[in-house]
């Protein structure tokens, strides 16, 4: 097998299989799920299995940014850049296009496990050049949120990632199970307007305690 391929099948087969079985799922079996004799085919290749994770990562993050950036422009153009429905989507959307690809089957379950680890999320990897489109989109999503506390938003933009992650993971899950079948603009709509609904439900007003009322009773 051509070292490209071989990489290619490692990094299918761990993406794969740190989906359906988590982060550390045994190296040597993703060496053999790859079709490599070689147990320790994922160290030759990326080093340490966060290596793996980091080049899964960026095999897909590539074409994510490229993604991203060309809706920035078009919606810079049209005026609507800044509004949160945009933002939202142009986040989403794009991972929607991915998993309705040949081939990209377990994305959204693999960034659903990894999405703690230090690949996803380092606050200092928004930094690179390479993930200038995502840098973007989340400050002007921070600036489109005014109404809320800063703490409270804060909170929402934080648990946005999450919740964002595990519809992209059972949106996966129904479409492998044949319980949905794939309508990427239906989906992709409905997924955004759930993350919208969260970022913007109104803060509760809490009802002020009577007069001479104690609260800590």
């Amino acid at each position: 097998m051509h070292i490209d391929d071989s990489r290619a099948a490692l990094l299918a087969a761990g993406e794969r299989l740190i989906a359906e079985r988590g982060v550390e799922v045994p190296l040597r079996d993703i060496a053999a799920a790859a079709g490599q004799r070689n147990n320790s085919a994922v160290h030759y290749y990326f080093d340490s299995r966060t290596g793996l994770i980091e080049a899964i990562v960026e095999r897909r993050m590539n074409w994510l940014e490229d993604r991203r950036m060309r809706l920035l422009a078009e919606h810079e153009a049209d005026g609507t850049a800044h509004e949160i429905h945009t933002l939202v989507a142009m986040l989403a959307a794009p991972i929607l296009e991915l998993v309705g690809t040949a081939g990209v089957t377990h994305y959204g379950r693999f960034l659903e496990v990894v999405r703690a680890h230090p690949v996803i999320a380092d606050a200092r990897r928004l930094a690179g050049a390479d993930r200038a489109a995502v840098r973007i989109i989340a400050a002007r999503l921070d600036a489109a949120l005014p109404q809320l506390p800063p703490r409270r938003r804060r909170q929402r933009l934080e648990t946005m990632a999450t919740v964002m992650f595990a519809l992209f993971a059972d949106y996966e899950r129904a479409l492998e199970s044949g319980v949905r079948t794939a309508n990427p603009e239906q989906d992709a709509a409905e997924i955004i307007d759930m993350i919208v609904a969260m970022l913007t439900v109104p803060v509760p007003v809490r009802d002020p305690a009577p007069a001479g009322s104690n609260r800590s009773r």
